[in-house]
């Protein structure tokens, strides 16, 4: 009979996370194919391209919510696409998820909020979970809002507060998906400050859906591009060396938005 891998059994030295010949589509639409690549532990991973290129379609696929048309997805080496049930539950209690918005309940506060799947999945106490939750929404500097509700807070707030729900079972990949969309300039270069910073005190993986250059700059160690003409990925590296590097005009195009604008206006 073969034996049942558990994530803590696996290499640690095989990539975090890896994408393989991935096709996705709905019904006989496709939308994406031939994807692969792979995220190296401790990361920011970036999934980037224009609108309608299948970044968050990809990124639903890596969370469970979509099944790929064909290929596979793996976590610490153990296939995440073919896994049984049980194991598959296993590895997705290990992902925290920000959806755009920060996707919090309106009738619950904000520590309700937060504290909800630790009263899921855990056995901790009332009280203890309290304790927890007062100590993410510190981290993503929200203490003192845990009796406001979502409807009270500004949309950063909720983004900040949808954040600490998902790292409230300390994940150890977080998936955002388009984190600063919405957000002002300073406000947006805040919550890149705080992903960074989560990343370090958390140890996590995190992958990101963007299109914001000045995150993407800001943040991404790694990054894939996504092009919707072809549908498929077309480059992959570090985004300050593809915007060095990338002879591709699409690529290209993408990275130097809003340069040509800016200097037309400068001479006038």
């Amino acid at each position: 009979m073969p034996m049942q891998q558990t994530t803590e059994q696996l290499d640690s030295s095989a990539p975090h996370i890896e994408v393989r010949d991935l096709t996705m589509a709905y019904g006989d639409r496709v939308v994406l194919t031939d994807i692969n690549f792979s995220v190296r532990r401790g990361e920011i991973f970036i999934i980037m391209g224009g609108s309608g290129c299948g970044k968050s379609t990809l990124l639903r696929h890596m969370v469970g919510l979509i099944r790929p048309a064909k290929g596979e997805i793996l976590y610490n080496g153990v296939s995440f696409t073919d896994s049984d049930p049980r194991t598959r539950d296993a590895i997705v209690r290990r992902f925290g998820i920000l959806y755009q918005g920060g996707a919090l309940w309106s009738s619950m506060t904000l520590a309700e909020n937060v504290g909800l799947p630790l009263a899921e999945f855990t056995l901790l106490r009332p009280d203890e979970i309290r304790e927890i939750v007062s100590l993410k929404l510190a981290m993503v500097g929200l203490k003192g809002f845990e009796d406001f509700y979502p409807s009270e807070l500004s949309g950063g707030m909720r983004k900040r507060g949808g954040l600490a729900r998902a790292i409230a079972l300390d994940p150890e990949i977080l998936f955002f998906d388009e984190p600063t969309s919405g957000l002002d300039p300073l406000s947006a270069r805040l919550f890149d400050d705080l992903i960074l910073e989560l990343r370090a005190s958390l140890g996590a993986t995190v992958v990101v859906v963007s299109h914001e250059l000045a995150s993407i700059f800001a943040i991404g160690d790694d990054s894939l591009f996504l092009d919707a003409g072809s549908r498929t990925a077309i480059a992959q590296g570090n985004p300050r060396e593809l915007l060095e590097k990338c002879e591709d005009p699409r690529v290209r195009r993408f990275l130097t938005r809003g340069k040509e604008t800016a200097r037309e206006a400068k001479s006038v």
